[in-house]
């Protein structure tokens, strides 16, 4: 079952605005007005492996057995839809009496390991929290994204943060969440996912991936909605995708990452210009 869950809650706010509408120039509010707002849902989600508490992550209702897919794939523990028995919801009774399903068990294949090697627990905004070393994080991937071919004309990427953008129904809303996107080389979404995590947005879609059977992932451009990280870039990597696109900028440890790994990583997408930082051999002239 996959349960979509709350999005977005709406509550009172008071909005002012500051300046001179009503003839003053003091600085003091001009404006008050009181009004609903939507804003984005964030609950926790406790992902359980036959049984045993795994992780808990921060992230906005809806696809969580994609979230979960996700995250095991990108932590080395599936390679495929195969490796997953069944995911069901388990009892999480609010204060009413009603299942919240903010716990989900995941129940492995046979001979299928879970993840192990740190202590999880994740915020909306940090998706290696409790990783003991950097070592710990540089996971061996299934698929090798530095051997994909695929080229990507730069008219493409440049219009990939409009489209991903367009779609981003939540955000529109309430202006607080993630995106990530995955699209074809040739410019074609295939999914794009929102949370208020940006690792969660980017597991959502991995999970997708997985459960379509289209991984790896190769010829891919996966697009995201705010910086690209280590964690993104690692992401990526797990599930084979060649090219991460970012609208804002990368770190120092995800360009080193990227290029380790064969990823073309391309940051500051906006307009008709972008930075591209590692792999520019794909991004045809």
């Amino acid at each position: 079952m996959q349960f979509v869950g709350r999005v977005t809650v709406r509550r009172p706010v008071l909005r002012l605005t500051i300046g001179p509408a009503d003839g003053s120039a003091d600085g003091r509010a001009s404006r008050r007005v009181e009004r609903p707002d939507s804003l984005a849902v964030e609950e926790p989600l406790e992902l359980r492996v036959g049984g045993v508490p795994l992780t808990v992550t921060m992230r906005t209702p809806g696809s969580d057995v994609e979230l979960a897919h996700g995250f095991l794939l990108t932590e080395g523990a599936i390679g495929g839809r195969e490796d997953v028995r069944i995911a069901r919801y388990c009892d999480s009774l609010d204060e009413d009496g009603r299942n919240t399903y903010n716990v989900l068990d995941i129940e492995l294949a046979p001979g299928v390991q879970p993840p192990v090697g740190r202590a999880f627990l994740t915020t909306a905004a940090c998706g290696v929290c409790g990783k003991a070393a950097l070592d710990d994080v540089r996971l061996r991937s299934r698929f090798a994204p530095a051997v994909d071919g695929c080229r990507v004309d730069p008219a493409v990427l440049a219009v990939l943060p409009q489209r991903l953008r367009e779609v981003q129904r939540v955000f529109q809303s309430t202006g607080g969440l993630h995106a990530a996107g995955l699209f074809t080389a040739g410019g074609e979404l295939l999914w794009v996912r929102e949370d208020v995590g940006r690792h969660n947005a980017v597991d959502k879609v991995l999970g997708a991936a997985l459960l379509a059977d289209a991984l790896p992932a190769t010829g891919t451009v996966l697009m995201v909605s705010g910086r690209a990280s280590f964690e993104l870039t690692q992401k990526a990597a797990m599930a084979g995708v060649p090219v991460l696109a970012a609208v804002s900028a990368p770190s120092s440890l995800a360009a080193e990452l990227a290029d380790e790994l064969g990823i073309t990583l391309v940051g500051f997408l906006r307009g008709n210009s972008m930075n591209v930082y590692t792999r520019q051999d794909r991004i045809a002239p």
